[in-house]
């Protein structure tokens, strides 16, 4: 059975990423703007107006689209630098926005009625009367999924909604339902959700004890790694912590996302995209990690069985999974 290909919806953390992205196939590339209003909004990513005028250019001369993630939560009172990022997206000639915060959605729509709107992942829409609500009210044309759905609950979904579907594919997990984990902010005082940073930088230190690597995040130990030992970043959800007398990772174990192998099932489920997580990634990494699904996603739309790709050296801690897509508990 073969059919139209699925979307492949592709990381840019930077300008350099993003012509990696394009010119590995990319059919979309998503950003952000270099300030609080993306949920990446790490030093040293993300673009400048300029830049994303320079990008959209690069990415339609070569048939692909820009979407601009504006996904975190404005401030009270104070919403004007997402409003500007909304307008400049528009201005600039962004394909879609990418938005959770429902005033940001009621802007966009009324301000810019001929511009898409794809509800972000950290809107945590996860059933279908959730997403007719959006799509009756702001008129969204696509939702990112939550990483916390069965395939054959995307498939229910898909049924009962008049809106494209996009499912992440490849990258880092969250164990926490997008939009709503508070553990950065708790430790931090910054926020994925109204900051963009999740375990920012500048809160991150490591410590070298008697031949032992401990990572913190602020005054928290996170991790204590053997000699020898592949460090992670340390967030909080992916912490060795001590609990009944047994150091073990007890939210997460490091990971990644690869569900390669089961696209001819997310395409009888009715999804429109995949999304390849990755916008703090290199782009080595972003065209290394496109050109294996850009071959399986046309393999799989001409009824080609998908073919195996060695991502390992790319996952966290070299381990992959199908997390929830594949659910075998309850």
């Amino acid at each position: 059975m073969s059919g139209a290909a699925l979307e492949l919806v592709c990381p840019a953390g930077t300008p350099a990423a993003l012509r990696a992205a394009v010119d590995a196939g990319a059919d979309s590339v998503y950003l952000g703007f270099r300030d609080e209003t993306n949920a990446r909004n790490f030093p040293g990513l993300n673009f400048s107006r300029d830049e994303l005028a320079e990008g959209i250019a690069y990415a339609g001369r070569n048939g692909c689209q820009v979407l601009v993630a504006i996904n975190t939560y404005p401030r009270a009172g104070d919403p004007g630098p997402w409003h500007r990022a909304v307008d400049d997206a528009a201005g600039l000639g962004a394909w879609a926005v990418i938005l959770a915060d429902i005033g940001l959605l009621d802007y966009a729509s009324s301000r810019h009625p001929a511009l898409r709107r794809h509800l972000s992942v950290q809107a945590s829409a996860a059933n279908p009367e959730t997403i007719r609500f959006y799509h009756d009210e702001f008129g969204v044309k696509r939702v990112v999924l939550p990483r916390v759905l069965t395939v054959q609950e995307i498939a229910r979904i898909n049924s009962a909604v008049p809106v494209e579907t996009e499912v992440f594919a490849f990258g880092g997990l969250c164990v926490m339902v997008e939009g709503r984990c508070l553990l950065s902010s708790y430790a931090t005082g910054e926020s994925p959700n109204m900051n963009g940073v999740c375990s920012p930088a500048e809160h991150v230190r490591y410590e070298d004890r008697n031949g032992r690597l401990i990572s913190h995040l602020f005054n928290f130990a996170i991790n204590v790694f053997a000699e020898g030992e592949p460090a992670g970043y340390p967030t909080l959800c992916k912490g060795r912590f001590q609990a009944l007398n047994r150091a073990s990772y007890l939210f997460e174990e490091p990971a990644s996302l690869d569900v390669i192998r089961m696209l001819p099932a997310l395409t009888e489920a009715g999804v429109t995209a995949l999304k390849i997580e990755g916008r703090q990634r290199g782009k080595a990494y972003v065209a290394q990690v496109v050109t294996a699904f850009r071959k399986t996603v046309d393999a799989v739309a001409r009824g080609k069985e998908p073919a195996a790709a060695d991502l390992a050296p790319l996952t966290e801690g070299g381990r992959q999974t199908t997390g929830a897509y594949e659910k075998t508990w309850r």
